[in-house]
């Protein structure tokens, strides 16, 4: 079979314009960027008010292996499929970050036949979005380095300052550094760090903003540090504090559009903003939803890594600000990750898989299906209807697509269907389509998992128990004095998104399945004011990932006619 990356490069694709057609969108609702992409205007939000919404569907999946388990290929094989069906349909996915795509995990435009395309520009790049994500947020950081240069008139405790710079890419010798030596004309020497671009607040707040106003009042709430004095007097300085927000907005005035792409059977497809989904809440933006809700019949949305994250964080973080109700949730599994929840086989990202991984064995998809029920229960949990997909790979049997199928349904999900859409396209993810339909046609009980004016502490606990399996959640000094901080600040109303590995339902990467009975650790809790949520972490939890030995970059060149290779 042909790379993804030939496979993007064959496909025929249609002008944008066309494209915005078939949502209902004129040219004069769009900025092009060449033929093939092109940025939609706010106001089209005004347009769209009366129209009709379409059904609300939710990608989400089992706990990944390092590998992933094809959330957005199967994002994009069911919005391709929806079309063999005669629906309409939108995809919404984030950026990816150039981080991961330069790094280990490659891109993220989806793989095989259902890929949105072009797809070179949207691993690379695409309409400089992230950019300006990272200039807003450094912005900032050098307005306060400033600040304390020219003599600190907030009265800034140093030491205090939370908010680092950012670049989009993977580079771990800029986790930790001394800034400002030289000498007194260089600034203020202090400890700080880079993060990477998709992790700053910045990047938290474009997902969840719902226009230009509420842009603005976003950035302009940032927390970034707290004056000297005693506990009980010290107070919250933010972006507006420093006169920085303004500045920010207006850098940010293009990245708000959301983007318009195409699949390769010519689906809409919305790109826009890539939080990460463990510092952060893993879902595209709140803006690229409400202009695709109402030009399909079904907008088709993914949330990063397992259910436990990017779905509960959904839920109960983009839900509440959106105000949209989903109708139904696809939990992607694979038979391989199934296998790999029985804690027998070790998968490393770069190495073949283990040979007996790719052997039929029901008893191991048996045991490893702990972790598939325990994540039905979690979208169950919130009224939302669930339906298995069987992200086929090769080496699967029917007998273990079976095991899997007997499994989901007894678990509560509405169906199970397998799904060949990475190597036939739409076409093979149609008796999917037509499970989500159906699934999305009962009658809808969504609700959150807290409510908002629960204590801190309630609510981290809430999650702990109800969706991790934990028995109990114990807190650090450093957690509980920031807990009382915050409360005490007026930010404990805030929901939660809590920080921890993607690898395990707990805390721990190598507990498999669904481990019940441990103690969650919650080690520090951290605000993002701005973005509107309290973010607590369970162990260290990287913000700048590093590269491996030998990153993807290697293999990404131009051949003699100017086009992109080894682009995965």
């Amino acid at each position: 079979m042909p790379t993804d990356l030939e496979i993007a490069q064959a496909a025929k694709l249609r002008p944008i314009q066309e494209i915005a057609e078939l949502m209902g969108l004129s040219p004069d609702d769009l900025d092009l960027y060449g033929n093939y992409i092109a940025k939609i205007h706010l106001d089209v939000l005004d347009k769209l008010k009366d129209r009709p919404m379409g059904k609300y569907i939710l990608v989400t999946a089992i706990t990944p292996t390092p590998l992933g388990e094809g959330k957005t290929t199967t994002t994009v094989g069911l919005g391709q499929a929806f079309k063999h069906l005669g629906k309409r349909s939108v995809i919404a996915i984030r950026q990816p970050s150039m981080g991961p795509t330069f790094g280990i995990k490659g891109g993220a435009a989806g793989g095989g036949y259902s890929q949105v395309v072009p797809m070179e520009q949207f691993n690379l790049h695409l309409t400089g979005d992230i950019h300006a994500v990272s200039a807003a947020n450094n912005l900032l950081a050098a307005m306060i380095d400033n600040h304390l240069h020219h003599g600190n008139e907030l009265n800034i405790d140093p030491f205090s300052i939370t908010w680092r710079r950012v670049v989009d890419i993977s580079d771990r010798a800029l986790r930790n550094m001394v800034i400002g030596l030289g000498g007194k004309s260089d600034g203020v020497p202090r400890e700080t760090g880079f993060d990477i671009a998709v992790a700053s607040e910045v990047m938290a707040i474009l997902a969840l903003t719902t226009g230009l106003k509420d842009l603005r009042e976003r950035l302009g709430r940032v927390v970034w540090g707290y004056t000297r004095g005693k506990k009980s007097e010290r107070k919250p300085l933010t972006a507006e504090d420093i006169k920085a927000a303004g500045a920010m907005t207006v850098l940010m005035m293009e990245a708000i559009k959301p983007n318009l792409l195409q699949t390769l059977e010519n689906t809409p497809a919305l790109v826009h903003a890539g939080p990460f989904a463990n510092i952060a809440h893993g879902n595209s933006s709140i803006l690229a939803d409400l202009i695709g809700i109402r030009t399909a019949d079904y907008l088709i949305t993914e949330a990063g890594f397992g259910a436990d994250i990017g779905a509960e964080k959904f839920f109960n973080i983009k839900c509440r600000y959106s105000g949209l109700k989903p109708d139904a949730a696809v939990l992607v599994v694979t038979v391989r990750a199934l296998k790999a929840h029985t804690g027998k086989y070790k998968i490393v990202p770069g190495k073949p898989l283990p040979p007996e991984l790719l052997e039929e064995n029901v008893a191991d998809v048996e045991a490893g299906a702990a972790n598939m029920i325990k994540q039905i229960e979690n979208v169950r949990k919130h009224g939302v209807p669930v339906v298995v997909a069987i992200n086929s790979f090769p080496t699967d049997t029917e007998a273990e697509y079976e095991a899997i199928k007997r499994i989901a349904r007894d678990a509560g999900a509405f169906d199970a269907v397998v799904a060949t859409h990475w190597a036939e396209g739409g076409k093979g993810a149609v008796a999917l389509a037509e499970a989500v339909a159906a699934a999305a046609d009962q009658p809808n009980e969504f609700h959150f998992l807290y409510e908002l004016d629960w204590p801190i502490k309630k609510k981290i606990e809430t999650i702990a128990k109800e969706i991790y399996g934990a028995a109990d959640v114990k807190y650090e000094p450093k957690a509980e004095r920031q807990i009382k901080r915050y409360e005490a600040s007026g930010f404990g109303n805030l929901p939660i998104c809590i920080a921890k590995t993607h690898l395990s339902l707990s805390h721990d990467p190598k507990l498999k399945g669904a481990p019940t009975g441990f103690t969650f650790p919650i080690v520090d809790v951290r605000a993002a004011v701005g973005a509107g949520f309290i973010y607590p972490l369970a162990g260290e939890i990287r913000t700048m990932p590093g590269l491996p030995k030998h990153p993807a970059a290697e293999n990404v060149d131009i051949d003699e006619e100017g086009r992109i290779v080894g682009l995965f």
